[in-house]
């Protein structure tokens, strides 16, 4: 549904200085996939965002969607997609309903099939109560409902979402959280940039890392915390004075060499089968009567996956992309 072929942006800067903004891009993202990008700080993301979306022009490389390319067809590229920038664009002086009549008004034709539409999109969006008061009274929770929902009227086959829960309070982020979720199950094809890495462990079917304007690695969440290393079963001893014996249980039952940590009592091992190993530590280390205060399984997270790919501690460079 989505390709970019060698996509590469250079911006000229000051006297015979450019800055590369995206270097030989390559990315394809199927139909009715949710697509998650991830990077640091002016990795890229935005700009290749804007260039699919067809507000800046690649400096070389292809990139098309649905087989239309967005250089030589652009007005083509717009009829299929809808998108949502890190900046709500609506009008604060008008209602919620206004803002969507007005913008169904100019991507469908006028009257009374533009205000059914912005009417529908009203109640999908759970707006109904705030329908007719100024978008400036609005949360930001519900102008970013009102923006998306303004992406969504033309029925795009494709939404591209860049940053969309940027400044929002966490449950305003549950609530857009909720309404991508349905949008891809309703299969429409979404490209989400985004700087919180839970929030692309939760919604993506695949991620795409992109640093120093390449994909530098791709795949499913899952896909990504494996590459990256091992699990790890971990369990914390009631008592003590059960340590050496605990050692000795995850030893032969894992066959790898447990660690601990400063406490006699956390304990873990490296295991390859998850849930299956755990199951046979607790029990054996019941039937040694040692009791536990907690167990589980623990696997990389996405913020280690990052770091291990970019050299980049997410929560110190994984902010808005100025690109």
């Amino acid at each position: 549904m989505i390709v970019a072929e060698e996509l590469s942006k250079t911006y000229r800067v000051g006297r015979g200085r450019e800055i590369t903004a995206l270097d030989d891009l390559n990315l394809e993202v199927a139909r009715g996939e949710l697509r998650a990008i991830l990077g640091p700080n002016g990795a890229g993301k935005s700009t290749a965002v804007k260039i699919f979306t067809t507000l800046t022009a690649p400096t070389w490389g292809r990139a098309s969607i649905s087989g239309i390319d967005v250089s030589r067809d652009p007005g083509g590229v717009r009829e299929l997609i809808g998108a949502s920038g890190q900046s709500t664009a609506i009008d604060e002086r008008l209602t919620g309903l206004e803002n969507l009549q007005l913008i169904a008004m100019l991507s469908r034709p006028t009257g009374l099939k533009a205000r059914d539409r912005a009417a529908d999109m009203i109640e999908r969006f759970d707006l109904v109560e705030a329908r007719d008061r100024q978008v400036k009274e609005y949360s930001g929770g519900m102008r970013r409902r009102v923006d998306i929902a303004g992406a969504l009227l033309a029925e795009p086959e494709v939404l591209f979402l860049d940053e969309p829960t940027t400044g929002l309070d966490p449950r305003s982020r549950q609530s857009v959280w909720d309404l991508i979720a349905q949008l891809a199950h309703r299969g429409t094809t979404v490209v989400l940039t985004t700087q919180y890495l839970e929030e692309a462990d939760r919604l993506s079917d695949t991620i795409s890392v992109i640093d120093h304007g390449r994909v530098i690695a791709e795949g499913t969440p899952d896909e990504l915390k494996a590459s990256i290393g091992e699990q790890r079963a971990e369990v914390t001893l009631l008592n003590d004075s059960d340590h050496e014996a605990a050692m000795g249980i995850l030893r032969r039952v894992a066959a790898a060499e447990p660690a601990r940590s400063s406490s006699l009592r956390d304990l873990s091992v490296a295991i390859t089968d998850g849930t299956r190993t755990l199951s046979a530590l607790l029990l054996e280390l019941g039937g040694a009567g040692i009791e536990l205060v907690d167990a589980g399984v623990r696997r990389p997270t996405l913020d280690e996956v990052f770091f291990e790919l970019t050299g980049t501690p997410p929560t110190d460079e994984l902010r808005t992309d100025p690109r």
